[in-house]
């Protein structure tokens, strides 16, 4: 049976810890991150939908960081979307920000119902960079 080796950024244990998941698990040379959304630090949405979703990016990049590795490591991305017709403009201007060049990650892009008062969120999975990578 393989060994979750889970992983959490600073602070935001509450949320984890009250809906009963891992912000991330490490499995190899792998970080499979979970659904991040715009989450304020008493765990309420960002009204705001832009604010939403930078606060998203920024919650993702520190798990990712709590986890050895960062933006550039993305290989998959998986985003959800509550209206995406009348987000996608904002979402774009963002994701453009947070990867501005070539090679992009994959990414899929999923309509939703219902994301639990958020508008907006994102998971990933990445590569784990290798201690010669790291510069180690």
């Amino acid at each position: 049976m393989t060994t979750r080796d889970a992983i959490f950024p600073a602070g935001r244990h509450d949320l984890y810890m009250l809906h009963t998941y891992s912000a991330a698990i490490r499995s190899g040379d792998l970080l499979f991150v979970s659904g991040q959304v715009g989450s304020r630090s008493d765990g309420s949405p960002e009204p705001d939908f832009e604010a939403q979703v930078r606060l998203a990016f920024a919650n993702l990049e520190a798990t990712l960081q709590a986890g050895g590795c960062g933006l550039d490591d993305i290989v998959d991305v998986t985003t959800f979307h509550t209206d995406p017709e009348n987000q996608f403009g904002t979402i774009m201007t963002v994701k453009n920000e947070i990867f501005p060049e070539a090679p992009y990650p994959n990414w899929t892009a999923i309509g939703v119902n219902w994301l639990a008062g958020f508008d907006f969120e994102i998971k990933v999975i990445a590569k784990l960079p290798s201690a010669a990578e790291r510069g180690s």
